[in-house]
């Protein structure tokens, strides 16, 4: 089925033309239209004007060409009638497919696919130095499979990669440019590994911040949900900071902490982090450990879910499904259902709280809701207590003395190795002690066991 958009007039941008797969049997977050939808918004961002949409339902991809051989024809036809200059397909192609198509529809259209869009975003958006480092990183390690004589006809040069030259005309290099990827392959290995290093130094950098927190006692909150759910807008409202909002995907991509006041005089640092999307590039996940980091670390998870769009249970689950591939699922979540003003029917929003854990209603633009959502997260940072058994060794002094001080412990057992602790303690701690963790027994435990 082909659909095509009116032209703009003089469009100032590139035009793009967007093509879409839905394979039988394959399970997808979103139908086959909202995913092209939101494609379009990724276009939109990067900088292009999209001019129409192909879509096909097939058992397989092509071998060939992704598509059938019979689309193909039809999508050179409908990007000659559109003057379209770039075509983008809705999944990652392989490097086979994307040669091929390149072959079909000729040099002067460029054949990208979601993961390069969402690469030449990130690249717009990165604005400090780890930033960069992260996106370049992704860039490399996607294009190194597809280095062969496809890429000469991309007329972007960057200087420096990473996104830290500006860049001229089209989409899909936005870092490293036409000089870098036609150089031996040799040569973009050693980039890799200069990059993995220096973001290594990265993470433990920002280890030692944690650890720094961590001994000022001042729990950590991380601010996560879908790209454009609201995250930056609820920071600036609750912790009355300024921290870079616009109504487009990933407008922010750097992580922001904030200390912020909670009800009966506690405080708690909110870090903002990158949002996610559906289909997310498996290079970005890898590329951005070090920030994602900061979610696997934090002491409460604060999911924030755009509850306007017609796709908001999809989206979060989209976002729970990326947080247990990160191994963050251990952590405590708060649910904020944002955006409430947005609907026409706000009760609609609180019929479904139900459906969300631990969910508050709120606006984040207007302050509907915030002090329900911060009483929220104070219970569970500093009321909600979690079961618990752990083994530490001795070594781990600071962890025994902290379920001392903070929990409620109702066993303890020595060993020669260390000692074994049975209680509660604040959903807040709970990550602290992650690795340590051990079923509670059904029966006493014998003190050779609790031997480490």
């Amino acid at each position: 089925m082909a659909k095509k958009f009116p032209q703009p007039t003089n469009p100032p941008r590139e035009r793009a033309f967007l093509v879409g797969v839905e394979l039988y049997g394959q399970k997808s977050l979103l139908p086959l239209a909202d995913s092209l939808t939101e494609l379009a918004l990724l276009s939109d961002t990067s900088g292009l004007d999209v001019v129409g949409e192909l879509t096909q339902k097939l058992d397989r991809p092509h071998v060939k060409t992704y598509i059938g051989p019979g689309k193909v024809e039809e999508l050179k036809s409908l990007v000659e009638e559109t003057l379209s200059q770039v075509v983008i397909f809705d999944d990652e192609l392989s490097p086979r497919h994307q040669r091929e198509l390149q072959e079909e529809l000729g040099r002067n259209v460029k054949v990208l696919d979601r993961t390069a869009l969402i690469l030449d975003i990130f690249a717009q958006h990165a604005h400090t130095s780890e930033g960069m480092l992260q996106v370049e990183l992704a860039q490399y390690e996607y294009y190194l499979p597809r280095l062969t004589g496809q890429w000469t006809h991309l007329e972007r040069q960057a200087g420096g990669g990473g996104g830290r030259a500006g860049s001229t005309g089209g989409v899909g290099l936005r870092g490293p440019g036409e000089t870098q990827l036609e150089v031996d392959k040799r040569v973009i290995r050693k980039r890799i590994s200069h990059l993995k290093k220096e973001l290594e130094k990265v993470s433990a950098h920002r280890e030692r911040y944690r650890s720094q927190r961590k001994r000022a006692r001042i729990p950590t909150v991380a601010l996560v949900g879908y790209t454009n759910a609201g995250k930056s807008t609820l920071l600036n409202k609750i912790a009355k900071s300024d921290v870079y909002v616009a109504d487009q995907l990933f407008a922010t991509l750097d992580p922001t902490t904030r200390r912020v006041e909670l009800p009966g005089g506690y405080q708690a640092l909110f870090t903002d982090t990158v949002g996610f999307i559906q289909k997310l590039p498996t290079t970005l996940v890898e590329s951005f450990h070090a920030t994602l980091e900061e979610i696997i670390e934090a002491d409460l998870l604060l999911h924030v879910v755009d509850i306007s769009h017609a796709n908001a249970l999809n989206q979060f689950e989209s976002v729970q499904q990326t947080l247990d591939e990160l191994g963050a699922h251990h952590i405590p979540t708060v649910t904020a259902l944002n955006k409430v003003d947005q609907l026409r029917d706000p009760e609609s929003a609180r019929e479904a709280v139900s459906g969300f854990p631990k969910a508050v209603t709120i606006s984040a633009l207007k302050g509907n809701g915030i002090e329900d959502l911060l009483e929220l997260v104070q219970e569970e940072l500093y009321e909600t207590y979690t079961p618990i058994q752990v083994r530490l060794p001795y070594q781990q002094g600071a962890l025994i003395s902290l379920f001392h001080e903070a929990g409620q412990v109702e066993r303890i057992e020595h060993g020669r190795g260390g000692v074994v602790m049975q209680g509660r303690i604040p959903g807040r701690l709970l990550a602290q002690f992650n690795g340590w963790q051990v079923s509670a027994p059904n029966h006493h435990e014998p003190e050779e066991e609790a031997e480490l």
